[in-house]
């Protein structure tokens, strides 16, 4: 469909309030968010606003939605320029610290704690959302076609989670059996465990004199952990 005037224009009036709403997001954090303030600084009355966003939900929805789009759109590029499953899981983890700790607000929109009051609608958000996740099983499933690391196929611990097991393979289109899966799941979990403390600075200032080395260090622990070395 080609566009118009009016379409160009609904764009980057929606464009703007994205990047408003960013700038507040940063500046005042996800529970201060306001169309008003929003409003006032786009120039515009708030009625007019609420012709594109309808509510702070909405709002809110719309910088979830940008906030994981510019990450996915940041770790494919990274990936896709690595070379080899190793270089592009160390390329993905490198990519969401560098994007986490550059963007702290906006990452603890994606992966902090929950605005309250907020529900983001899954048939928004789940897309953009498992992007990044995707793209690491993709990596790790490409590395295990050929290597497989030394994993219980079916540990007897996850029969009850079969089921589930199953669910994550259609989901995925992927044939891993239940215990690379689950060695996945612990890669992801340990990754983002590991961005997040340096992003929500749970550290301390100044226990570490090179917080880049220790995650280069963790780094390449998850690397052997999920089996990716030459």
């Amino acid at each position: 469909m080609a566009s118009t005037p009016r379409t160009r224009a609904r764009a980057q009036t929606l464009a703007d309030i994205t990047r408003i709403g960013r700038e507040h997001l940063a500046a005042d954090g996800a529970a201060a968010l306001s169309l008003r303030a929003v409003a006032r600084d786009l120039g515009v009355v708030s009625s007019a606003v609420y012709r594109y966003v309808a509510s702070r939900d909405e709002l809110l929805t719309l910088l979830v939605v940008d906030g994981y789009t510019e990450l996915g759109d940041t770790v494919d590029a990274a990936v896709d320029a690595a070379d080899g499953p190793k270089e592009k899981f160390l390329a993905l983890g490198r990519t969401v610290r560098q994007w986490g700790l550059r963007e702290p607000a906006r990452y603890a929109l994606l992966f902090g704690s929950p605005v309250p009051g907020y529900h983001a609608p899954a048939e928004q958000t789940t897309g953009p959302g498992t992007r990044v996740i995707t793209t690491l099983v993709a990596v790790l499933h490409s590395a295990w076609q050929t290597r497989r690391p030394d994993v219980e196929t079916d540990p007897p611990e996850l029969a009850s989670l079969h089921g589930s097991f199953e669910d994550i393979r259609a989901q995925m289109e992927m044939d891993l059996p239940d215990g690379l899966i689950a060695l996945g799941v612990m890669v992801w979990a340990s990754l983002f465990g590991a961005i997040s403390f340096d992003v929500f600075d749970q550290y301390g200032a100044s226990t570490f004199s090179s917080r880049d080395a220790l995650f280069e260090y963790q780094l390449g622990l998850l690397a052997n952990f999920a089996g990716l070395d030459p």
